[in-house]
């Protein structure tokens, strides 16, 4: 039977977790504080060690740091009830094999308690370096800080995937900063912004006379991130042919620049992101799938804003803090509530300038709902008190076209007009998608937004 050493001060867990253990025919030893289980490590030779953080005696990562000296192949889960990135990234460093936040799963832990006794336990890496904050608590969120400390531990290719705003640079630099590669260079392109020639030319740099306007030669971002990290946002956007010339990066670790002949080598960790669903670009046929499992030997899934809703009170807090260090700023408890039925769509970023907003409207320290965005309120407003103000707004509206001396039918068209521009930016300024959505003839649609060009034309 292969022992196991439980060190966990909750004794229902570490009762639990002995039971799990004996299931999968290993013996337990239960140790319920820090000190007790080193000494049970100290004249016992174990397979395998489950480790709780928040001891009451010694910090389980102090406790992992001993096991490692004295122990250094011993495999170590670790688990906790308070999830963070910092201990998530600081347990890996250390050589656990594996990190699991409370209130665990116990179909998970045993599968993991499998896992863990059947491969080598992961090597300790150097100091770490500090750990850029990314504030969150919410369930949603650790399993992303577990994937993140996997990454940092790992040269491999990562893939960062979620919504806009939801912090994939910010991971990216992340991961960079507590690699191996920490003391190289961090070099970050955004792939959407270039067109493609100004993109290839970027990316793996060009000679001279390449091109119209290339008077000398120029290394690219693959060679400026020489021993570092080089980091690709929106890689979904890229054509097929610079998607091939990245394949060859990943591969070979070899390219060309543009206009070049000579083949040089590009020694650089690839982290790419994209806010779209790879999956769905390669049945599509504008992704290339060799490229795709190329780059997604580690996916970090971002979660959005809206699925880790307790965060939102203490992103906010952070933020008013960070944005005005010198002012004692509070959010008023109406405005936190209205801060969490809000559904975010900008996400992080999109809360973080809400924040900025009112802290630049506010003239106390006290931040009120009023001084939120105003599309923030609206969205949160009850459907009566919307359909008020709407109908407060209307009216002035209408007094000051009758003033004007409008007519029913000039009213109405602009009216219409009005509409059709709100709708067409929520789907995109794609009128086949808004008559899709919305049940509506297209050509119906296409005369309507015609006359909506003509308003707008003579306004």
């Amino acid at each position: 039977m292969k022992p196991i050493l439980i060190i966990e001060d909750e004794q229902a867990l570490a009762a639990t977790l002995g039971s799990i253990c004996r299931r999968m025919g290993c013996d337990a030893r239960l140790c319920f504080s820090g000190q007790r289980g080193l000494e049970a490590a100290s004249h016992e030779a174990f397979s395998l060690a489950i480790l709780d953080i928040g001891l009451p005696d010694i910090s389980g990562l102090d406790v992992l740091k001993t096991l490692r000296a004295h122990a250094p192949d011993l495999p170590v889960v670790i688990i906790t009830a308070h999830g963070s990135l910092d201990n998530a990234v600081a347990a890996r460093k250390l050589g656990a094999a594996f990190y699991l936040v409370k209130p665990l799963d116990l179909s998970e832990v045993q599968e993991t308690l499998r896992q863990a006794l059947a491969v080598a336990p992961a090597t300790p890496a150097g100091a770490s370096q500090p750990v850029s904050l990314l504030v969150g608590a919410a369930p949603a969120l650790q399993q992303s800080f577990t994937e993140i400390a996997h990454a940092c531990t790992s040269d491999a290719p990562i893939i960062i995937t979620g919504p806009t705003g939801t912090g994939k640079t910010l991971t990216s630099r992340i991961i960079h900063s507590n690699s191996p590669r920490h003391a190289g260079p961090f070099v970050a392109l955004h792939c959407s912004a270039l067109p493609e020639s100004l993109l290839e030319a970027e990316l793996f740099g060009h000679e001279k006379n390449a091109f119209t306007g290339a008077a000398t030669e120029r290394c690219g971002h693959i060679e400026r991130a020489e021993g570092g990290t080089l980091f690709l946002d929106e890689i979904a956007d890229i054509s097929l042919g610079i998607q091939a010339k990245l394949l060859r990066l990943g591969e070979e670790r070899t390219f060309n620049r543009v206009g070049g002949r000579e083949e040089r080598r590009g020694d650089c960790r690839l982290i790419t992101a994209t806010n779209k669903d790879l999956r769905e670009e390669v049945k599509a046929g504008r992704f290339r799938e060799d490229l795709y499992y190329r780059l997604h030997v580690l996916e970090i899934v971002m979660p959005a804003l809206r699925e880790r809703r307790s965060d939102i009170a203490g992103l906010a807090r952070y933020f008013a803090g960070q944005l005005a260090p010198n002012r004692s700023v509070e959010l008023a408890p109406e405005t936190l509530r209205l801060l969490e039925r809000y559904d975010w769509p900008g996400n992080i970023r999109e809360l973080r300038n809400a924040v900025e907003h009112a802290l630049t409207v506010a003239s106390g320290n006290t931040l009120l709902p009023e001084h939120l965005p105003r599309e923030l309120q609206a969205a949160n407003a009850s459907p009566r008190q919307s359909e008020r103000e709407f109908g407060l707004a209307l009216s002035s509206w209408l007094d000051a076209r009758l003033a004007a001396g409008a007519a029913y039918k000039e009213m109405h068209d602009e009216l219409e007009a009005l509409a059709l521009r709100h709708l067409l930016s929520r789907f995109h300024n794609k009128p086949t998608v808004l008559a899709r959505e919305t049940r509506m003839n297209r050509v119906t649609l296409r005369k309507r937004c015609e006359l909506l060009r003509k308003i707008l034309a003579e306004g």
